[in-house]
């Protein structure tokens, strides 16, 4: 579904120095998979993200997603192309003068839908992210979970193929974003939507990835399951990641059982 090839970014700071976000990354991910790509701050996560539909332009290499190198489109081309591939932020970026319904549209709106199209689709997918009680809100009425939800809606509106998550959850506490993950997943299987997801939450990664990458320092150190990579990571990166989730639970551990008197 999607192939990155020799996927390079870098960026001049006011100083005259270049940083290297991305560097030569190679990647496949599957037709309908919950891919996850799991980074520590500044490894080139959301760089990588943002290029996979062009919000960052790369510098060399090739995105081809559904057969389409993304990487030769212009204009009207790469427009329609991006109205394929979904995406849904950390800080969900709704517009707080418009409505729920409203928010939703948008999108449809920019595409030149009918009105009545528009109303049908918008009508959908608010049920399906259960949210159709809440149409005639605004964002500021809306609880953060309430809030993600309209951002997944707002992505699905042009019936996407992909699904890009940008820290989707980081901003939640973990009740709510059990339920936005159980969303993704349940979206995932109605709608045989691939969904790519990046995140520094090791919860995210178990409880909705399939398969899995480890980037660091704009390069890929190691792709596979995710079970292969909590029971035998390979990559420096990984080891550490593991390492910091297994001192946690240890610690915490340690904590509950004073507290218990054990």
């Amino acid at each position: 579904m999607i192939t990155v090839q020799q996927l390079s970014k870098s960026y001049s700071t006011t100083k005259g120095a270049t940083i290297q976000a991305l560097d030569g990354i190679d990647l496949h991910i599957d037709r309908g998979d919950i891919f996850g790509i799991i980074g520590f701050s500044g490894a080139g996560k959301s760089t990588l993200i943002r290029c996979l539909n062009r919000l960052e332009e790369p510098d060399t290499g090739s995105i081809i997603v559904g057969g389409q190198d993304i990487m030769l489109l212009k204009g009207k081309e790469l427009r329609q192309a991006r109205q394929k591939i979904g995406m849904i932020f950390q800080q969900f970026n709704l517009l707080d003068s418009r409505t729920v319904f409203g928010n939703v549209a948008f999108p449809l709106e920019v595409a030149g839908k009918s009105k009545a199209e528009i109303r049908d689709r918008v009508t959908d997918i608010l049920e399906l992210v259960q949210l159709s009680d809440k149409a005639g809100m605004y964002p500021s009425q809306l609880s953060g979970g309430q809030k993600q939800r309209v951002g997944i809606a707002r992505a699905l509106a042009n019936d996407p193929d992909v699904l890009l998550s940008d820290e989707a959850t980081s901003a939640l506490d973990p009740e709510t974003t059990h339920s936005i993950l159980e969303l993704m997943k349940d979206i995932n299987r109605k709608l045989k939507l691939t969904i790519v997801l990046i995140t520094h939450e090791l919860d995210v990664l178990q409880h909705i990835c399939n398969r899995m990458a480890v980037i660091e320092g704009g390069r890929i150190v190691e792709t596979g399951t995710v079970d292969k990579f909590f029971i035998q990571p390979e990559s420096a990166t990984s080891k550490r990641f593991v390492h910091i989730v297994q001192n946690y639970y240890a610690n915490r551990f340690l904590v509950e059982g004073q507290g218990a008197g054990i």
